[in-house]
């Protein structure tokens, strides 16, 4: 493990502008593999260190380290954590507009890999950060900055590290803010906000297919390559059963009073269990992104079998990733998957990661609506379910809530569909919309969570 402390006495430096730092983060490539992050944080703990503000590297590689910054505050309330992850997906230059790591700014948009996953609400977080810390006075409550890496690929460095043999940074922290949540999501005209409270519990389930075998130069029925064609048919053609879970409830319930009547009770037809298989395919793509939301789903991606092309193999193999609904278990999932898919496989669990929480506290949740509906009056907060997973699963391992709140108002051509994709980009007064967000909601927490300590 590797440490180190970076200071200064500089003082009173004032805020960043978040475009402007979004930029300088993009012209990292810390594309992951293979990370290579460490410049990236030496020039935020540079950033931070011109505001006076000390941080710390942790790691368990010297070149992927983790930075942690601590702002003392007045001890109104539990320390709150802001944290986000500086590694990105690969990005090949072919296909896109601008070069991805370019951080090329046109028309006010910031083009470049991560300026939505997650470098631009890392920006959001640094300068909600220094806004607050350059005031005056300080904070009424502890305000700790973690940035990490390896997030992209399973947070083994990053957040899971720190977790596991640094638990006690983390010491009274209740509640903290990052991905993913507060994004624009339009449906028709109108601008809903979703904030993540809750998160689905990822899994890897293997799937076994046997069959007969033989020579390749004779006709043989029943191979296993067959019966697994069968099997991805029917997990491509089917669904597992529906499960609305309170949340799904809540926000769906959420989303559909803000819609027309014609569209309100679409949507509350998916609440019936009995009937939401059948109504889903009815309701086109409005419903399609409610589809993981409401049930556990194994999705296949990697299919093993064979050892010679003139041999046919009895068996194969083919791992589905499971993401599971809070109040769910992996278990419960590979139960499923052996009632549907009858006597076409075998199936075993072979790893999961950190279940969510199936009551995530929500008591900070009216706070953000509300400072969401006062930023934009005519935008429709609603809390989340995220159908993948992030950081926030480590960390709730600690007793920690994580609201996804970095709110940014996108217009209809910039959605999360560019998170991971080419082209992703984002306007740089939308990172500005958002730093404002955050810096309320900052300055409101205490009041919210003083009796918490």
């Amino acid at each position: 493990m590797l440490t180190v402390n970076v200071r200064s006495q500089t003082q009173g430096v004032g805020p960043v502008d978040p475009a402007h730092l979004l930029q300088d983060l993009i012209r990292f490539d810390t594309s992951n593999p293979p990370g290579n992050e460490r410049p990236c944080l030496e020039f935020v703990a540079s950033t931070l260190a011109e505001a006076g503000i000390e941080s710390q590297f942790l790691a368990r590689e010297a070149d992927r380290p983790n930075l942690i910054a601590r702002v003392r505050g007045a001890g109104e309330a539990s320390p709150l954590l802001l944290y986000g992850h500086v590694d990105v997906v690969p990005a090949r230059a072919e296909g896109w507009t601008y070069q991805p790591f370019s951080g090329d700014v046109i028309d006010g948009v910031i083009w470049g890999r991560g300026a939505l996953d997650m470098k631009g609400g890392v920006a959001m977080l640094i300068a909600a950060l220094l806004t607050v810390a350059g005031r005056a006075s300080p904070p009424a409550t502890d305000l700790i900055l973690v940035l990490t890496s390896d997030e992209e690929r399973g947070s083994r460095l990053g957040a899971k590290f720190l977790v596991d043999e640094h638990h006690d940074l983390f010491s009274g922290v209740r509640y903290a803010f990052s991905e993913i949540g507060g994004f624009t999501e339009w449906v028709g005209d109108r601008r809903l906000y979703p904030v993540q409270v809750a998160e689905k519990q990822r899994c890897l389930v293997r799937a076994t297919i046997r069959g007969s075998g033989g020579h390749p130069s004779t006709v043989v029925h029943g191979t296993a390559a067959a019966r697994l064609g069968r099997l991805l048919t029917r997990l491509d053609k089917r669904r597992l059963p529906a499960h609305v879970t309170p949340l799904g409830r809540e926000m769906i319930g959420a989303m559909a009073q803000a819609l027309p009547a014609y569209q309100r009770l679409a949507l509350q037809g998916l609440l019936r269990e009995q009937v939401t298989n059948r109504l889903i395919p009815l309701l086109g793509k409005d419903a399609a992104p409610l589809d993981a939301l409401l049930h556990n789903t194994a999705t296949p991606t990697v299919i093993r079998g064979g050892d010679s092309s003139n041999v046919i193999p009895t068996e194969v193999t083919v791992d589905l990733d499971g993401r599971v609904l809070p109040g769910q278990t992996p278990t419960e999932l590979v139960q499923e998957l052996a009632n549907f898919a009858g006597d076409l496989a075998e199936f075993e669990l072979i790893e999961e990661e950190p279940p969510a929480r199936a009551d995530p506290d929500m008591r900070l949740y009216p706070m953000l609506a509300d400072i969401l509906r006062q930023a934009d009056p005519d935008g429709v907060p609603i809390p989340a379910l995220l159908p993948g997973y992030t950081d926030a699963r480590h960390f709730a391992r600690l007793g920690i809530q994580t609201y996804g709140f970095l709110p940014m108002r996108l217009p209809k051509e910039i959605s999360v569909d560019l998170i991971h994709a080419r082209d992703e980009r984002v306007p740089a007064d939308a990172l500005r919309f958002g730093t404002g967000c955050l810096v309320e909601a900052i300055d409101r927490y205490p009041a919210m969570a003083g009796d918490q300590l």
